[in-house]
């Protein structure tokens, strides 16, 4: 089994109605490897952030967060850990 780390994706995306479907649709894919995750949305400034806390290999986290980062309006960084499961 390949080695695992705990990581933590941020996004933020505007307020795009069309654009948060696709977010959630891409976190419903990877659903089994969420720890955790929290929304606070701005109404304010029309931003919303997520921020999702993973358990998976980096290269799996790696390419699940450029998934996301991959939408248009959608800003991705990712932490991953050095700690090793």
């Amino acid at each position: 089994m390949e080695t695992q780390r705990i990581a933590v994706i941020g996004i933020v995306l505007r307020d795009n109605p069309a654009q948060a479907i696709k977010v959630q649709q891409i976190l419903s894919q990877f659903a089994s490897i969420i720890v955790g995750r929290m929304g606070v949305p701005d109404r304010a400034s029309g931003i919303n952030t997520i921020g999702v806390i993973v358990k998976a290999s980096a290269q799996d986290i790696s390419a699940r967060a450029g998934k996301l980062g991959r939408l248009d309006e959608v800003y991705v960084k990712s932490a991953v850990t050095s700690i090793e499961i």
